[in-house]
């Protein structure tokens, strides 16, 4: 979608390749080749027959232009677009059903950071499940009161959602086959060294 400088072509076919790496291991860092990330993941995920939620203005516009926004509440919309404080629940949204957990929603959140590793400033989130080997941790500039939110609608697999989050050009990604867990307080690096 150039409208949102995003090629829509090379772009979208690595930005789906990224997701693809993100979703298959979750709590893993990747590169996307447009900035901002989020708006290519939109653009790779979102075509006419998905319904969408988002207040960014610049984005629903851009989706409008290419006859690809389908508009609806973000309890309804299958793919919801977040920045930093959504003015929404995440445990508002679909969930989807026993009989078709595939049915629950996609929520893709612009943070100010990620990073493979947990760091001073961003929340530490432990992942376990499917497509990781024990737990692995890594950072999140989200609240850790969204992510705990987040924590409660993973927790009835298989319903729940799927998460993405991105900033810059990075992507990392939790289905809703896994499970988090939030760390408590500030993180404090291993070494006890400052960041």
């Amino acid at each position: 979608m150039r409208a949102l400088d995003v090629d829509p072509i090379h772009g979208t076919r690595r930005t789906f390749r990224a997701l693809c790496d993100a979703m298959s291991r979750p709590g893993t860092v990747h590169q996307t080749p447009t900035v901002p990330a989020d708006y290519a993941v939109t653009a790779t995920l979102v075509d006419h027959e998905v319904t969408f939620h988002s207040s960014d203005e610049e984005l629903t516009a851009a989706l409008a232009g290419q006859g690809r926004l389908e508009a609806a509440d973000p309890s309804e919309a299958d793919v919801v677009h977040a920045g930093r404080s959504p003015s929404w629940d995440v445990r508002d949204l679909n969930r989807g059903s026993l009989v078709e957990p595939s049915a629950g929603a996609t929520v893709i959140y612009r943070v100010n950071e990620l990073a493979a590793t947990p760091e001073k400033d961003l929340t530490a989130v432990t992942v376990s499940g499917p497509g990781v080997d024990g737990t692995t941790t890594f950072g999140v500039g989200l609240p850790a009161a969204e992510l705990d939110a987040l924590a409660d609608v993973q927790s009835d697999y298989p319903r729940g959602i799927d998460a993405i989050f991105t900033s810059a050009d990075r992507v990392a990604a939790l289905p809703r086959s896994v499970s988090l867990r939030v760390a408590d307080g500030e993180y404090v690096p291993e070494n006890g060294g400052d960041h």
